[in-house]
């Protein structure tokens, strides 16, 4: 029998979490092989050797396993690569941090992912909506917490910090993700994104910075 949530990562055992762990790394192989269309509940019990029903105890369908190893994977890696030391200055970690992003959102296997979220978001809005606020949003709002202790320390002027926090992201962004996300580009260089990351951080700093005022 299908049961109907998922099991919240938070209240589970050890051995709970191996198992969801377990289950999880089978079938990121299996959506990277076979995408997210071709892949079935079936082969993706068979490959984390776990049996149908248990799949189900953990995952109510295919879309939310999806889901959670995007998730999951996108926020480990954002908890490695972001670093929003208070005593570092606000300039050094806007640079840090627009470098860190680009490359997290452009690494190897980040796209099939993103790729695959966009294609299937029209038909399972759902997903689509829960990616966004999930990955997308909550990073937006970590930084925009962040912009706002630098403003409160005098460092920043900002009014509207929920607003700055994805201006600065999206200037990040310009000319690199989207030629790579369509597969127009591969993954851009370092110095592609030393450059423009450069260049976000010097337009933010123009407009937000307390010298600046």
């Amino acid at each position: 029998m299908v049961v109907e949530a998922t099991i919240a990562p938070s209240i589970l055992s050890d051995d709970d979490s191996s198992k969801r762990r377990q289950i999880m790394d089978g079938a990121h192989r299996v959506f990277m092989e076979q995408g997210f269309d071709a892949a079935s509940m079936n082969e993706i019990a068979r490959v984390a050797g776990v049996s149908k029903g248990t799949l189900y105890v953990y995952f109510p369908d295919k879309s939310r396993l999806f889901e959670a190893i995007v998730e999951q994977d996108t926020l480990e890696q954002g908890k490695l690569a972001f670093n929003f030391d208070p005593a570092i200055p606000a300039d050094k970690t806007l640079r840090d941090f627009g470098r860190a992003y680009i490359e997290l959102l452009c690494r190897p296997g980040s796209g099939s992912s993103v790729r695959t979220v966009i294609g299937i978001a029209e038909r399972m809005p759902e997903l689509g909506r829960r990616f966004y606020e999930n990955v997308i949003e909550h990073t937006f709002n970590t930084f925009a917490d962040y912009l706002k202790a630098r403003v409160k320390a005098g460092e920043l002027v900002i009014d509207d910090c929920t607003l700055a926090s994805p201006q600065f992201l999206m200037m990040c962004q310009a000319t690199l993700f989207q030629p790579y996300i369509f597969q127009a580009k591969p993954a851009p260089s370092t110095a592609q994104i030393e450059r423009v990351v450069e260049s976000a951080t010097k337009i933010f700093l123009k407009v937000y910075g307390a010298k600046a005022k």
